[in-house]
């Protein structure tokens, strides 16, 4: 089992997540990030400090689609192992619907 980063932190990327990971294995991109499921020790300190409430276990239904993007960008982006910058409008953006199809972006993140 492995944690999943959903469509709730587009365009939030708040990374409170990223500092508390023992394993780091958090990827960034240009309005999220992501998580590895390889790297992934499913040990959920990451879940409860997610302002966006974006992360959830692999196990919660309907999430799949989320599963795969996970995997696939952890791939190609950046990792990550500090918490960056809030993005200054990430509480607008903070449970707002439709976020993937309005924002997505597939560009990789600074890293750090």
């Amino acid at each position: 089992m492995a944690y999943v980063v959903t469509e709730a932190c587009i365009k939030c990327k708040y990374m409170d997540c990223v500092e508390v990971c023992p394993v780091d294995c958090f990827y960034e991109g240009e309005n999220m990030v992501v998580i590895n499921p390889n790297e992934c020790i499913d040990c959920g300190v990451c879940e409860p400090e997610c302002p966006a409430e974006a992360i959830l276990p692999d196990t919660e239904g309907g999430i799949e689609k989320w599963m795969e993007l996970n995997a696939a960008f952890s791939a190609q982006w950046p990792n990550i192992t500090m918490k960056g910058d809030t993005p200054d409008d990430a509480d607008t953006h903070k449970g707002e619907e439709g976020k993937y199809d309005k924002y997505f972006s597939e560009k990789a993140g600074s890293g750090n």
